[in-house]
This record gives C-alpha cells, sequence and structure tokens, in this order.
C-alpha cells in the first residue's frame, strides 16, 4: 500500500521558509529548510486565496506529507526565483491505495 508520494517523483529541490506572522518590521520568518524534495509545475492555475479571493498562482508544489509551509511562507523554487505561499493542502486518503503529500499553491 502506497503511503506517501515516492521520492523518485520528487525531482526538485526548494528551500521554504516557514511564515511565523507579522512584526513591527514586516512578515517574520522561522529558520530556512533547504533541500527540500519536491514536484514543482510552474503553470499558471486559478486558487481561492485564504480571505477568499480568486488569484492565479504560478507554481504548484508537491512535496512529503508534513511539510512545515503555513500559508505566507516564502518558497525558493529549482529556477532560484522566490515565491510565497497562498493555499496549502494536506492530501491523506488513510486505508486507500493513493499517496498521501502536500500541495503547496504559490504566488
Amino acid at each position: 500500500m502506497v503511503t506517501r508520494v515516492p521520492p523518485t517523483l520528487l525531482r526538485h529541490r526548494i528551500a521554504v521558509e516557514p511564515y511565523a506572522g507579522e512584526g513591527a518590521y514586516g512578515a517574520q520568518y522561522r529558520h530556512t529548510i533547504p533541500n527540500v524534495r519536491a514536484l514543482v509545475d510552474e503553470g499558471p492555475r486559478l486558487v481561492r486565496a485564504p480571505d477568499g479571493r480568486q488569484v492565479t498562482a504560478s507554481a504548484t508544489v508537491i512535496a512529503d506529507p508534513g511539510l512545515d509551509c503555513p500559508p505566507g511562507s516564502r518558497i525558493t523554487l529549482p529556477d532560484g526565483r522566490t515565491t510565497t505561499a497562498l493555499t496549502v493542502a494536506h492530501h491523506t486518503a488513510p486505508g486507500l491505495p493513493v499517496p498521501a503529500c502536500t500541495e503547496v499553491s504559490c504566488e
């Protein structure tokens, strides 16, 4: 039974700076998580942001379940471009033969 996305499918490496909230000088981030294995699709998609707006995501990232990447996190894509996480979905299907993963739609 498949329990997580097979590592052979996660061909890209990204860096994630988890969003920690707002501070006196703007957005605050926790420690950088380097070399996160992921599958990156840089095709545009229409997604609904947490505030209800419909926005176009410029990239979608699929990573292992449990990725520490709340909305607002900074992500450095394989090409070096830095983007922001718009939405984060944790996909699970206990008991079914489908992989669990984290899907991040990026600004």
